[in-house]
């Protein structure tokens, strides 16, 4: 069994074996994307093809959408040459449930896979009428320009300095596209940012329009086209909510779907560090609130799997509940830390009643009271199924390691937000006590040492080297170590988006941080001092 077009025709040999095919014509759907595309998306990685491509196949199943989605990638071309082209752009989606059963899905909706460097497709794509929305799951870090300093990235600035035809990152070729398709009739258009980022649709503006001054200022763009890119009813630039946890594909199942017969299942690393396979296993709750603004119309969204289409005011709320209360800080609290304590898998931490306890009330004693319930979804009930469902679900093997990547790009959201409303209500944070112990455990972390003396490899971060390098006089064993490495970090507003200093935090969280390093073990004696 090979899971290509023509593979997947001997419909009984798949079936046999529990698996779900397409009932709908995969040659067809895809040649109608490429020839009028619709829906294109940036990020084609696990939780894109899982989710989005999920979302999209029950969509073609159900009759509301005609045709595929064009895949976009600007950043790891190994995922389209190793994971797209060889399986015919085929994803097999592995949802994972509490009870150790599978639901093993074959999704047909990924009509084609294009790099950034086919620049002709791309503008064949953006240039179409019919291109009704540009989706985009590049993680918070793919909308950043500048370094924490405020300063360009090197190679942002060589995209502002050489104009469009120069651009290589996702948002200079997503403005230098959208310049293309303002000279061939300024056809409106929705760009979805469907990452966990605070107000994600702004932060996705903000970066295309930055950087469409910038041209603008060097005569590359018209100001003609900075309105158009400026006027939500010819651009727009919706707000979302998106919760799926996908971890890193899983060996055990490849080997799983080999003996079931599928040939070439096994996982491959890229050389950019990506973790990817040709099957996807997640879990299988989603939510995606939309803020329902599309000038050049949309597909049937709400008749997607879990969608939901709302106001901005109500994604608002939602992305609030998830990124800044209930999820997202229970994962960055606990994760870093527990790769710490030496803890592989997250569902493992919170068998341990202390660590429980610790996510507990990040989420419901520190999370939940900073936030508005957004109506749609109940934020005691998302809790509830958090702690009692889908982060105890042993069988999406999340690791740790995962919920540690790019932790620096998420604080600000996921942590700064709520001490802000506490500072905004109350005048001072310093009430707090899991999310500053969760914010130590990640500088903790970032010392590459566990809690037994263990050296560990970190999880890929844009500030891995500047922190490694400022943390380097710390000493695991030697508290007095610790002098002032930790204040440009905590007062740096470009991370937390506040001063954790003025917020009344700062201190207490250097104080549990010269706790941890004490000594071999004091990690976990410090976890246990304010939890146990």
């Amino acid at each position: 069994m090979k899971l290509t077009r023509i593979g997947i025709k001997d419909r009984s040999a798949w079936e046999e074996r529990g698996f779900i095919l397409p009932d709908y014509d995969v040659d067809a759907v895809s040649k109608k994307a490429v020839e009028a595309p619709r829906w294109a998306h940036f990020g084609i990685g696990n939780i894109f093809r899982v989710f989005i491509g999920g979302i999209a196949d029950g969509l073609i199943e159900q009759g509301d959408l005609d045709r595929g989605l064009t895949c976009i990638e600007t950043f790891d071309f190994d995922v389209v040459d190793q994971i797209y082209t060889p399986y015919d752009c085929l994803g097999l989606s592995v949802i994972l449930k509490g009870d150790g059963t599978r639901i093993n899905r074959v999704l047909g909706s990924m009509a084609e896979a294009v790099k950034a460097t086919q620049r002709d497709r791309l503008k064949e794509v953006f240039t179409s009428k019919d291109l009704q929305l540009v989706s985009f799951t590049i993680t918070e870090k793919g909308y950043a320009l500048k370094k924490a300093d405020g300063s360009y990235f090197p190679y942002v600035q060589a995209e502002i300095e050489g104009g469009p035809e120069k651009a290589t990152s996702a948002m200079a070729i997503v403005c230098a596209m959208l310049y293309e398709r303002f000279n061939h009739g300024k056809t409106p258009l929705a760009l979805v940012s469907m990452d966990n980022c605070s107000h994600n649709g702004d932060l996705l503006k903000q970066s295309v329009t930055t950087i469409a001054k910038e041209w603008m200022s060097r005569g590359y763009v018209t100001e003609d086209f900075l309105a158009y890119l400026e006027d939500d009813k010819q651009v727009s630039f919706p707000w979302t909510m998106i919760d799926k946890i996908t971890p890193r594909p899983s060996e055990a199942i490849a080997k799983d779907l080999e003996d079931a017969g599928i040939e070439n299942m096994q996982p491959v690393i890229t050389s950019k560090r990506t973790y990817i396979a040709p099957f996807i296993n997640a879990e299988g709750p989603q939510y995606l609130v939309i803020e329902d603004s599309f000038p050049n119309g949309r597909p049937a969204l709400e008749n997607g799997n879990g969608v939901y289409m709302a106001d901005r005011n109500t994604v608002n709320l939602s992305e609030r509940m998830k990124v800044t209360a209930c999820l997202n800080p229970v994962h960055s609290a606990l994760g870093p830390l527990e790769v710490v304590l030496g803890i592989d898998l997250f569902a493992d931490g919170l068998k341990d009643p202390v660590l429980l306890k610790m996510g507990r009330t990040v989420a419901y004693g520190e999370g939940m009271p900073a936030i508005v319930d957004p109506k749609i979804i109940s934020p005691q009930a998302f809790t509830d199924e958090l702690f009692n469902d889908r982060f105890p679900n042993e069988y999406l093997g999340d690791t740790n390691l995962r919920l540690s990547t790019d932790v620096s790009q998420g604080v600000g959201v996921r942590f700064g937000e709520t001490i802000k409303t506490y500072v905004a209500q109350k005048g001072t944070a310093e009430e707090l006590v899991a999310i500053p112990l969760g914010i130590a455990g990640w500088l903790r972390y970032m010392l590459g040492v566990d809690d037994q003396g263990n050296a560990y490899e970190l999880a890929p971060d844009p500030m891995n080297e500047e922190l490694t390098e400022q943390f380097k006089t710390i000493e695991v064993g030697n508290p007095n170590s610790l002098t002032d490495q930790l204040v440009p970090v905590l007062s740096n507003e470009n991370v937390f988006f506040t001063d954790l200093y003025k917020a009344g935090v700062g201190k207490k969280i250097e104080e549990m941080f010269r706790e941890m390093i004490a000594e071999k073990g004091s990690t976990r004696k410090t976890v246990d001092k304010y939890f146990g």
